[in-house]
């Protein structure tokens, strides 16, 4: 999912290496009185607090975690520090206040923001887009710590598939054995439900399993990734059973050039468009270019698709330090097989 960027946040006011407080930056950012949150993975990046239903205002000497009674406790008991804890229903005093308020316009529906304005007539609703979506792209070591921890048992999903490809297996049952094997390694489950392709059903990128079963010879995609403390990995792998044909061996090849190049340029300030023409360049080579059929790749965090998308034709964006993106290069053949070979990188 691509979200509207705005190209360097507050952040790139403060010098290098500095965290400011988020919440007073996106407020800064917001250029209003109060900044309201209801995105759910928004909340909880700001607040530490995982709910199903609330919101984070943010004003400018005090934010308040608006939650009900079924994560009251929770809440008080988790909750960052700077944060104060409130029953839903007291959110209505909290805005009596603000004269004008942002709010998150691609999270908010229209029946929920015509509600806001009736209740709040001394209230002027501002529409916002990629505020804390764009403060997230920039990871701090602990959110770095915790996708490292996904990331390591994502390889490790990977390097046991070779021996669970028996015959007879299905595309579900591997799918199924994923998300097991990760829990038990360590991770609270799947960033995305895992996609397994036998043989001809690897031509659909996002090709749900199914009861096809594995025969011997068959080439497999695998595309997966472990969550750990709600931060995602996504890893693709393309395993052989038997030998490579003449075209599968040249889009191996074709792919693992592509992949290679464009990780080799990646550092701060380089352009989503920059990776993409790279890796797009490489394929044409091997006349392979129209085949790829998605973008290079896409920003990873809380959300499996978060931030940049590396696309030219997304808006032109430059990579900002300690982001985490993915590079998948892919090339998909209708009726005979698809290819995508993925790993994440800090930037």
């Amino acid at each position: 999912m691509f979200h509207t960027i705005i190209a360097y946040s507050a952040l790139q006011r403060y010098p290098k290496g500095m965290r400011p407080d988020r919440l007073q930056v996106l407020l800064a950012d917001a250029k209003t009185d109060a900044f309201l949150v209801s995105n759910l993975t928004n909340i909880l990046y700001l607040s530490g607090v995982s709910v199903s239903a609330g919101f984070v205002l943010i004003k400018a000497k005090k934010s308040i975690l608006f939650v009900d009674g079924r994560y009251a406790e929770k809440a008080k008991g988790t909750v960052r520090k700077g944060i104060s804890v409130l029953d839903i229903e007291k959110i209505a005093q909290e805005l009596k206040t603000v004269k004008n308020c942002g709010f998150e316009a691609s999270d908010v529906t229209v029946d929920r923001l015509s509600r806001w304005k009736r209740n709040f007539l001394n209230t002027k609703f501002v529409q916002k887009k990629g505020i804390v979506e764009e403060y997230r792209r920039t990871k701090d070591k602990d959110e770095i710590r915790h996708f490292k921890k996904a990331q390591r048992i994502t390889n490790d999903l990977m390097t046991r598939i070779p021996s669970s490809l028996k015959q007879g297996v299905t595309e579900m049952q591997i799918a199924w054995m994923l998300e097991a094997l990760a829990r038990e390694l360590g991770a609270e489950g799947l960033s995305f439900d895992a996609i397994v392709g036998f043989g001809s059903n690897s031509s659909r990128p996002h090709h749900s399993p199914t009861n096809r079963k594995f025969k011997k010879g068959d080439m497999v995609q695998i595309d997966v990734g472990a969550k750990v403390n709600g931060y995602c990995a996504d890893q693709s792998r393309v395993f052989f059973t038997g030998p490579k044909t003449k075209l599968q061996e040249k889009v191996f090849i074709a792919l693992g050039r592509a992949k290679k190049e464009s990780e080799a340029a990646i550092k701060p300030g380089v352009t989503n468009h920059e990776l993409d023409k790279i890796s797009r360049s490489v394929l044409k080579e091997y006349d392979l270019e129209k085949y790829f059929i998605h973008s290079l790749g896409h920003g990873v965090g809380l959300d499996i698709h978060e931030g940049i998308t590396l696309s030219q034709k997304a808006k032109k964006t430059p990579l900002l330090k300690n982001e985490i993106i993915t590079i998948e290069p892919g090339v998909y053949i209708p009726g005979k097989f698809g290819m995508r070979l993925e790993d994440e990188v800090i930037v």
